[in-house]
């Protein structure tokens, strides 16, 4: 009788709470190719022995990244190559590496949207359900800390693929790289940034230091007489070797 009655009130329901019979495949193929661009799945790693340093001078590249604090440019707005050694050096000196990869479909070159992943069948199924290791994603994120690892640290080369940028990855690499200096009880944490990057670390837990503290940089000017340039309120010595392209 309990079933009956149920049965019976049935079509007294709200639309809200009444049940529709479920929409062809056609059209839920149609939703999803014309919905927002899912979120990728991330792997963050904090093992430096899973940075490829190949995979790593591409990522520089491609974002355009230089760790040069007066990078060589050329006419089209590049930076020069990383050296590969320098690169090594600084990483192995480095306390905290973390890096983040993602499935090799969602990644592009030639545009801000993933290509062709989305597709009804086992086989992009399998791809997206399996999930996302340093040894079969693709790097797509990175950034590195330096600390005395007692007091002080400094956060460096935080960078993330341009086709993947907006979508949070760079705040996770930063809050990861926070998270282990806290960890060790290390909170004099700096992030030396541009203008363009300040809203960033304002949206990762940086602010402006309260004591008021200026940076400076080493210049020998007052031992010798070095080429200079003029960076905001700051002089910095121009590398003999590499010069400035003005």
């Amino acid at each position: 009788m309990a079933v009956a009655a149920a049965v019976h009130h049935r079509g007294y329901l709200t639309s809200k709470f009444r049940s529709s019979p479920p929409p062809p495949p056609l059209k839920i193929a149609a939703e999803i190719r014309g919905n927002t661009t899912p979120q990728p799945p991330i792997s963050i790693s904090t093992n430096p022995a899973h940075v490829n340093f190949r995979h790593l001078r591409e990522l520089y590249a491609i974002c355009n990244h230089s760790c040069h604090r007066l990078p060589t440019v050329d006419a089209a707005g590049r930076v020069d190559p990383v050296d590969p050694e320098k690169l090594r050096t600084a990483v192995s000196h480095s306390s905290v590496v973390v890096s983040a990869f993602t499935k090799p479909e969602f990644v592009t070159t030639q545009s801000s949207t993933p290509a062709n992943f989305i597709g009804i069948g086992g086989d992009w199924i399998s791809r997206v359900a399996a999930p996302v290791t340093p040894d079969n994603g693709r790097l797509v994120g990175f950034g590195r800390a330096v600390s005395d690892m007692g007091f002080t640290a400094s956060i460096h080369d935080v960078m993330v693929h341009p086709a993947l940028q907006g979508r949070g990855i760079g705040q996770m690499i930063v809050q990861r790289i926070t998270r282990m200096l806290t960890n060790r009880d290390i909170y004099d944490i700096a992030a030396l940034c541009n203008d363009d990057e300040r809203l960033f670390f304002r949206a990762c837990g940086f602010g402006y230091d309260v004591l008021g503290s200026t940076t400076m940089t080493y210049t020998r000017s007052a031992l010798k007489n070095e080429p200079m340039v003029s960076a905001g309120r700051r002089l910095l010595l121009i590398p003999p070797a590499r010069g400035l392209k003005k």
